[in-house]
């Protein structure tokens, strides 16, 4: 069974429920998007058939660019509160109490709000080619859920420098990080992340259920109260001058290399 919806394609296949992201030409998040992506995780967490869930792309070499700026140029505070509800609060409340294994099959490139998308599934499979970043000080937003929990996955002093210099850095950094779980060979990220989720999806269903509810307690460490303050502080820097500066710069050279395209 494949669904095609605006943007995205949801389909089963082997009692694995696999969610492609289909926004090109880089899966910008926006709030019709991301309602999309909510639905398909309710759907497939209460679908007794799916026994795990895979998170990937369509758009060959981009898994997800973030969130789409247009609401922050256009000085909507509303817009940018309700991607950041989405996204931040709904998505990670859902992940918590999904009750089946989710795995992010990152394809290539990875930002900001992708990078949030990924590291909140349970593994994270990555293309060994793919390039990731948290680019949002250079564009005048705050990388705000992510002071939440990278320190933890990879330290203070690497999480700061991943944070505010911006830098890319490739997918087998990642793995060395702990960002990644595993690394697939070009092309074949989808077929890895399939293959896991096979793994997974054989052990007894009630018992996997238990145990990551167990771990995610456990792993919660008020993770989820952190989120609410992340939305705030994300909010109160993009409501600065140099913030709204900065994003107008941005979207601007975006408009212009696709006129040039």
């Amino acid at each position: 069974m494949t669904q095609s919806l605006r943007f995205l394609r949801y389909s089963i296949i082997d009692g694995i429920a696999e969610i492609l992201m289909d926004n090109g030409p880089v899966n910008a998040l926006s709030v019709p998007m991301l309602d999309e992506l909510l639905a398909c995780f309710e759907t497939a967490a209460t679908d007794d058939s799916v026994r795990a869930i895979i998170l990937g792309s369509a758009v060959p070499g981009r898994f997800c660019a973030g969130l789409d700026l247009k609401a922050f140029a256009n000085d909507d505070t509303d817009g940018v509160r309700a991607l950041l509800e989405r996204l931040y609060t709904r998505f990670t409340d859902l992940q918590y109490r999904l009750g089946k294994p989710s795995i992010a099959a990152v394809n290539g490139t990875a930002r900001g709000g992708g990078m949030t998308l990924s590291i909140s599934c349970d593994m994270v499979v990555a293309d060994s080619g793919a390039d990731l970043g948290y680019p949002e000080i250079d564009v005048g937003l705050l990388p705000a859920i992510h002071f939440a929990h990278l320190p933890r996955i990879v330290g203070r002093h690497r999480a700061f420098d991943l944070l505010f210099t911006g830098r890319t850095f490739g997918a087998p950094e990642a793995f060395e990080l702990g960002l990644v779980s595993r690394l697939a060979a070009p092309g074949t990220v989808l077929a890895e992340a399939h293959s896991l989720a096979q793994v997974l999806a054989a052990k007894p269903p009630r018992v996997l259920k238990m145990a990551r509810e167990a771990f995610m307690r456990e792993c919660d460490s008020d993770y989820r109260r952190g989120v609410a303050a992340a939305v705030e502080n994300f909010c109160n820097v993009a409501a600065t001058p140099e913030s709204k500066a900065a994003i107008a710069a941005f979207v601007e050279r975006q408009e212009q290399r696709r006129q040039k395209r």
